[in-house]
């Protein structure tokens, strides 16, 4: 099979996957989910002329002279309206979040007003509807302003709340088994013996795909056994997977037994190996339902990989219309050669110029190395088949997010 640019593996990828199902939660539990359907104000807010202060309401026309004399005829607090109507020479003591009573149409604060009894001096005029938050300041009932795709912020949340709704219709989470494939693997905290490393590519792939609103379950590592990468690959099935995320073992080794068990379980192939640098062993496919990411086992593989792939056809399965991580110009830091027939994505570091940002790629750019991945503040793109470029030329750059 003939090596796919990036573009064209990600649409692969999007083009077999849709927004999955909506239901209803809770907008406790909506943090971080993907409205499936435009939000609509159900209330007015404020639904009356509110106070914006402690003080008086009073009628402009009243104290355009001041000092003025009044009589407080009653008060007003939050919750607690008061119905009757102020007239001339008239005050009523509000306090902040008390709706104007009838008749008034300003608020002075108490701060230029002076008690006496029954009375109240005020010492400064007001133009007419200071301190009022008027009805419908913030929005009208009917208002649209949570739309169909948007995911959810506490921010967000809050404004749900004060549109008047309880629950909120989202794109269920997606859930994603992970599971890694290698011999050589053993848990963090072990002690490697003869040609072992310690796996750490799926706490990355989890953190990824969590802060973008995935579950995920994590299987652990499956030993270079075929009839045990069929187990953990039916594993994913049974728990209802939506994406099943591989590492490791999709190249062409003896060893490599992911892509065979995959397709003794009837997985249907839609690409495997990208023309990309890190990360050309990448496969993708269909079982049923679930969509198959194969990452490459390098560490830096994997990330970049999940960082292309991954987190957007995550973001597609919920329902989000931001699916690819936005790219920027940058500056050059120092030179680079001609590129070959794979797209490069470069680990670098991002610094701050009068100029805008400048991005240097580290001279070694192995793919094993984590400490780099880890040090890096972007990734800086270069397309297949590019010339040499100078410092201080014009760079494609993806942040990485930290």
């Amino acid at each position: 099979m003939a090596l796919l640019s990036v573009a064209e593996a990600l649409e692969r990828v999007l083009n077999l996957a849709e927004p999955l199902p909506a239901e209803e939660v809770p907008l406790g539990d909506a943090d971080g989910l993907v409205l499936a359907y435009d939000l609509k104000a159900r209330r007015t807010q404020p639904p009356d002329a509110v106070s914006a202060m402690d003080g008086y309401a009073v009628r402009a026309a009243d104290i355009a002279k001041a000092p003025a004399r009044l009589k407080v005829i009653g008060e007003v607090a939050a919750g607690r309206p008061f119905f009757a109507v102020v007239g001339a020479a008239e005050a009523a003591r509000i306090f902040t979040g008390g709706v104007l009573p009838l008749g008034s149409d300003t608020v002075v604060i108490q701060e230029v007003t002076r008690r006496d009894g029954d009375f109240v001096e005020v010492q400064k005029p007001a133009d007419r509807g200071r301190n009022v938050r008027p009805q419908g300041l913030d929005f009208r009932a009917g208002d649209k302003l949570l739309a169909k795709g948007h995911r959810l912020s506490a921010r967000d949340l809050q404004l749900a709340a004060g549109m008047n709704h309880p629950i909120v219709p989202v794109h269920r989470r997606p859930k994603i088994a992970l599971f890694a494939t290698g011999d050589e693997l053993v848990p963090p905290g072990s002690e490697p013996g003869p040609g072992q490393i310690v796996y750490s590519n799926g706490f990355a792939l989890a953190a990824l795909a969590r802060r973008d609103g995935a579950e995920v379950v994590d299987l652990g590592v499956v030993p270079d056994k075929l009839a045990e990468t069929i187990a953990a690959v039916r594993d994913a099935r049974e728990l209802g997977a939506d994406i099943l995320v591989t590492t490791g073992g999709a190249s062409v080794g003896e060893y490599d037994l992911v892509q065979k068990a995959l397709t003794a379980e009837g997985m249907t192939l839609s690409f495997w190996k990208v023309a990309m640098r890190p990360g050309r062993p990448l496969m993708h496919g269909r079982l049923g339902a679930m969509a198959v990411l194969g990452l490459p086992g390098n560490p830096v593989s994997s990330y970049v990989c999940a960082l292309l792939f991954l987190i957007p056809l995550i973001r597609q399965l919920c329902g989000r219309s931001d699916l690819i991580t936005p790219t920027e110009s940058a500056q050059l830091g120092c030179d680079l050669p001609a590129n070959d027939e794979r797209a490069d994505y470069l680990r670098a570091t991002l610094t701050e110029s009068r100029d805008g940002g400048v991005a240097t790629p580290f001279p070694i750019q192995d793919s094993s190395m984590m400490a780099p991945l880890a040090q890096a503040d972007c990734l800086v793109i270069r397309e297949p088949h590019a010339p040499p470029a100078k410092a201080g030329s014009q760079c494609e750059i993806v942040r990485l997010a930290r």
